[in-house]
């Protein structure tokens, strides 16, 4: 075991946001999305709804400061009466973790479904709420003005 790690997030999926470059991308897709036909990676969170795995995701994992928009969600299908009400728990978790108060890009169906399978992984979770899916668009770890200051006086790099 580890400190300070959410303890719903499994070790395969760690060791995959570990593995993650700047702008790779992570789609929490909802239990109706198909994940396993898009993935070329998929880890299976099925216990998991995608607010409580974004919130523990969001504690290790950078967004990217430099797109517009480093998450993305899929549009309402026309006609479709839906109120995807859980995106405002994105906005509300994006901006308490990252700063960020417009993160969300909105796609069209088909256009998600393009992105996603281009993803570095899918987690498919057991979220029920409909148009849940969310893909997380890596960021950098900065360094910090101590680290950087330490690594100086000590004239390593």
């Amino acid at each position: 075991m580890l400190k300070n790690i959410p303890t719903i997030i499994p070790p395969e999926l760690l060791k995959i946001m570990s593995e993650m470059g700047h702008g790779d991308e992570l789609v929490l897709a909802d239990g109706n999305f198909p994940a396993a036909s898009h993935a070329k990676r998929l880890v299976r969170c099925d216990a998991l709804g995608v607010v409580e795995l974004l919130e523990a995701i969001l504690q290790l994992f950078p967004l990217d400061t430099y797109a517009e928009r480093p998450a993305a969600v899929m549009q309402v299908v026309k006609g479709d009466p839906v109120i995807p009400i859980v995106w405002e728990e994105y906005r509300r978790l994006i901006e308490e973790y990252e700063g960020i108060t417009d993160a969300l890009d909105h796609e069209e169906r088909f256009e998600f479904y393009e992105r996603a399978s281009r993803a570095y992984v899918i987690v498919a979770t057991g979220e029920r709420a409909q148009y849940a899916n969310l893909i997380l668009k890596k960021g950098v770890i900065f360094p910090d003005s101590d680290s950087c200051q330490q690594q100086h006086n000590t004239g390593s790099n």
